[in-house]
């Protein structure tokens, strides 16, 4: 099934660090960030600096949910680094099956879903670059005011950045 804009976003049950399976639908009544994350990419270190700081204003509206795709990352190291950078809720994507579904391509990479699961925006955190490493605009957080706002995002779709979502080659 492809991913579209403005239309459900794939259901999935992924195991979060600490154990416990966690289904995406029945997040349902919030909107939700999903940030395709990695404990070693240097630029999802930034993201969850910068999502970490400002997911404040959202805590009690929204659900932030970081998944781990990347083949060469232990669930020990995985769950390590989210404690230590204080990230809220990181599930374990072994197999890389959901980013599969969801096309994502590098961490970060961003989902916004509004309160029905509807795909709303999909791509960069932000508008950080190689050329530019300080944020100006936070493309996923925009979405997600607008979403809470009531209204369609006004940018739905930016490229992702970052580093490439290692998987597993087939044998």
């Amino acid at each position: 099934m492809p991913l579209i804009l403005n239309q459900p976003a794939p259901d999935f049950t992924l195991p979060s660090v600490s154990g416990e399976a966690v289904t995406l639908s029945a997040l349902r009544g919030k909107p939700v960030l999903i940030n395709f994350w990695s404990a070693e990419c240097p630029w999802a270190e930034q993201a969850d600096r910068l999502l970490v700081e400002r997911w404040k204003t959202f805590q009690n509206q929204a659900v932030w949910i970081s998944i781990a795709s990347n083949a060469n990352e232990t669930s020990e190291q995985i769950r390590e680094v989210a404690q230590a950078r204080g990230l809220p809720l990181v599930l374990v994507d072994a197999g890389h099956r959901v980013a599969d579904v969801y096309e994502a391509v590098t961490t970060p990479h961003c989902f916004v879903l509004d309160a029905n699961g509807i795909l709303r925006y999909h791509g960069a955190l932000d508008d950080t670059s190689f050329r530019q490493r300080v944020p100006a605009r936070f493309y996923a957080l925009e979405a997600l005011e607008a979403i809470l706002k009531g209204e369609t995002p006004a940018i739905q779709h930016i490229p992702s950045y970052g580093c490439t979502i290692v998987r597993e080659m087939p044998e």
